[in-house]
């Protein structure tokens, strides 16, 4: 790592730990590291950037907390699972209306999806194409076992926008998550049966690479959430106090 771009960006910043985490962070682009590769030594970035190892240290907490890396003890730093991505990176937690919230997301979702499959269809590789079926056969599973389907639902949804192969994608992947988890939080065993013939159609239609019918099911499978997520909010309204 060249100390002329180190020397720039002190110029910019007063955390000399920030700077570190930035160089650090170029450093992973440059070598193209990818998750679970280590990192160097604590010593070996000291001496790279020419900080002492304590602002190394600081810098590493900063990257630890924004998910670009991870320690673990007696092994080393390694790049994380998903770099950058946090589970709540938009702050839907602090959102207070929860009912406008997942309204919301479902009509962000609602022109998003239909478009995702459609790509899916189109660009989804064959490892692609069996994460989308097992996830699609996990909640299905789950569902007629009685079992919480709703991590499985978050990473059916999430598979399918991975198969666009749009560097873009994953950035929007939290809307898709938090949506699917407050919506099934809310609806609760409701939609069980809809939700496994709907998945099956979406899939069947990624994998015979059908972009219109895949575009097409997505949007019936959301629209069906949104009339049942509107009976429940105005059933909900109605409830007396």
């Amino acid at each position: 790592m060249d100390s002329e771009n180190f020397s720039a960006l002190q110029a910019k910043r007063s955390s000399l730990p920030e700077q570190a985490a930035d160089m650090i962070s170029e450093l992973i682009k440059q070598r193209r590291l990818v998750a679970g590769e280590r990192i160097p030594t604590e010593f070996e970035l000291a001496s790279m950037l020419k900080v002492g190892r304590g602002t190394i240290r600081e810098a590493v907490k900063l990257l630890v907390s924004r998910n670009v890396l991870e320690i673990r003890r007696g092994v080393g730093t390694f790049i994380a699972d998903q770099p950058g991505q946090i589970d709540d990176p938009l702050g839907f937690a602090y959102y207070p209306n929860k009912k406008r919230l997942i309204q919301d997301l479902l009509e962000i979702r609602i022109q998003l999806e239909p478009w995702a499959a459609a790509l899916a269809a189109q660009r989804a590789t064959a490892e692609n194409l069996e994460v989308v079926q097992n996830t699609c056969r996990q909640v299905e599973l789950d569902i007629v076992s009685g079992l919480d389907h709703l991590p499985h639902d978050v990473e059916f949804h999430v598979a399918i926008a991975n198969c666009t192969q749009n560097m873009v994608m994953p950035n929007l992947i939290p809307i898709i998550s938090y949506s699917v988890g407050l919506f099934g939080t809310l609806t609760g065993k409701t939609l069980l049966s809809d939700t496994i013939v709907c998945h099956r159609a979406i899939a069947e239609a990624i994998c015979e690479q059908n972009p219109e019918l895949a575009s097409r099911k997505m949007l019936e499978h959301l629209e069906q959430n949104r009339k049942e997520l509107t009976r429940i909010i105005a059933e909900m309204d109605t409830e007396p106090i």
